[in-house]
């Protein structure tokens, strides 16, 4: 599957996002690389919302994000400490691409161990 495609389906997805994944898709078959984008689509989670939840911490329960990004333990310290009083709350929204690319690249990871093995 080309570049072009990938992008079709992910039009958010960032440049070192599209040469983790290109790269990962190297070595397989056709059906491999349709089953991963798949799977990858459903797991991958999205900056905008990422940063939505980011900031409700300002205005509500902080650490949301954390959770969803599976970074549970400062999910819970959050919680419980109102986001460090807000300045943990203030870099995670400054790095909030950062948090999602992570994320993102070990659900990538993930999924296409899952593919692979399943030949």
């Amino acid at each position: 599957m080309d570049q072009y495609n990938v992008l079709r389906m992910f039009p958010d997805m960032s440049p070192e996002e599209m040469q983790q994944i290109m790269g990962m898709m190297q070595g397989m078959t056709e059906t491999q690389q349709q089953n991963f984008l798949l799977s990858y689509k459903g797991r991958r989670r999205d900056k905008t919302l990422m940063l939505v939840l980011a900031l409700l911490g300002f205005f509500g329960v902080a650490g949301i994000h954390r959770f969803l990004s599976e970074d549970y333990g400062l999910g819970v310290l959050y919680v419980f400490t109102a986001g460090l009083c807000f300045i943990g709350t203030i870099v995670d929204v400054i790095n909030i691409n950062e948090i999602t690319l992570k994320y993102n690249l070990s659900q990538a990871i993930a999924t296409a161990n899952f593919v692979k093995m399943m030949r």
